[in-house]
Parts: structure tokens; sequence; C-alpha cells
């Protein structure tokens, strides 16, 4: 497989895999412009060549938009392989590929987001587990902090204190969400509008800068949702998924 880095340079004629659409697509463009805002802070996209979800994307931690604390660490964003890439070792590849540039910039490891079982939009723990990453924190609601140290006795990250017991003192659902994630820009106004069509309590907050994504009261900020202040699901919802999700 043939892999390329979007930068500024090539951003507006490559495809960015995880939103399959044209570049006059919301979703597109909304995750094309987050990219861009963030290249400046080390961001590193990583795709495959051929269209499809196939692809990695990490940051220095220091500028990672989630509440942890990861001094000299390289925070994965997003390993994502799906569909017929799945099963060739592209994960593998691009992981490598990380792990390769993260220790030639000095970095002391690697860190992501996942969880005990799998969860959707999360790293897989199992293939963690066989890469050599081990749990160095988990918050209240079962979302762990997994990391590969490049050396022996490094610091381990950690989550900040304002998202270990996840929690809001808010009725009513409440969503925090960024553009990291391409789906948000068209689903997002979807469920906002259901919930009024339904006459329930919905709020979105929209978390555009890094340091409201720092300090953000979850472990997993490109979509948390709440209800009645407690944590409900990082799963995105379309009309569907959140009327099935309000009938319960």
């Amino acid at each position: 497989m043939e892999y390329i880095r979007v930068t500024k340079d090539n951003i507006e004629k490559e495809h960015i895999c995880c939103a399959i659409s044209n570049n006059k697509d919301v979703q597109v463009s909304s995750k094309k412009q987050w990219l861009s805002e963030r290249f400046d802070d080390g961001l590193v996209f990583l795709k495959s060549v051929e269209r499809g979800k196939c692809f990695i994307e990490y940051i220095p931690a220091e500028s990672a938009w989630n509440p942890i604390s990861a001094d000299g660490y390289m925070y994965i964003d997003c390993l994502w392989v799906s569909g017929s890439f799945k099963g060739h070792g592209y994960s593998n590849d691009l992981l490598n590929e990380c792990i390769t540039d993260s220790k030639a910039k000095g970095k002391k490891g690697l860190c992501i987001l996942s969880s005990q079982k799998k969860k959707p939009f999360l790293a897989d723990p199992k293939f963690l587990k066989y890469k050599g990453f081990t749990v160095c924190d988990e918050s209240d609601n079962g979302i762990q902090l997994w990391y590969l140290p490049f050396g022996p006795d490094t610091e381990k990250p950690k989550f900040r204190e304002c998202a270990k017991s996840p929690h809001i003192d808010e009725k009513g659902y409440v969503l925090y969400y960024t553009n990291q994630c391409p789906f948000n820009a068209k689903y997002v106004p979807i469920v906002e509008q259901t919930a009024k069509e339904q006459g329930v309590s919905f709020r979105a907050v929209h978390i555009e800068s890094k340091e409201d994504a720092q300090n953000a009261p979850t472990p997993i900020t490109t979509y948390a949702l709440f209800c009645d202040g407690e944590y409900l699901t990082n799963e995105q919802m379309n009309d569907k998924k959140f009327l099935k999700l309000i009938s319960k």
C-alpha cells in the first residue's frame, strides 16, 4: 500500500477518507478546515492513496483536543482502517509510521483513547494490547487512556481532573462535540431539529478551541452526549438513533 501525508499544500485536492464526498459537502469542508488549523500544532494526517477509510491522525499531546496530561507524548486522534482495507496489515503500517515519526521527533511515546471492550469510534483494545500498549488511566465512565512508552521509567500520561468523573450539572440532553469528526457537521443540526420537534430539552456545546477541549468534562471531546448530567455515549446520533434513545 502507498500512503500520502496530507498537508496545507495538498489538502484541497486530497480525499480525507472518513468523509466520502466532495469538497463542497459540509462534512468534508468542516473536517478540512479543522485539520488545516491544526497543522501548525504538529498534526499529521497520513492516509492511503486509495479512496476509503484507511488513515491515522496524530498530534503532540500538548496540543491534543482532549483533557489529558501527557507532555512529551504523541496523541493519536484516530486510527481507522475499515471495509475492504481490513485484514491486510494496513493498521500496522500506519501505526509503525507514527512510531517512527514520533521517535524521530524525540517523543516519549504514544497515547490513545480506548475502553475495556470495543466501543464505536474508539481504538480496538485488542489491537492496542497486541501492539504493546497498556492502560495508564481510566475515567469513571470506562473510557481508558492507553500508552506505548518508548523507554523505561517514562512518566505515564493521565486524564485531567475535569475528565476523571464525567458529569455535568444540567438537566436534559447536552452534547459536547468538535469538528474533528466530520459527521458532526451534518448530524448535530439534524439531532437538534429532531429534539425541537419532539419537545425534548437538548443543548449542543460546540468546542471550538484547544483550551476548551482540554478542560472539557469528558475524556472524549469529538462527541460526548449527557442526559440529566450523566454521560451516555460517544456514538454519533442521527435522527433515527436519537428518536430510539429518547423513546426508552
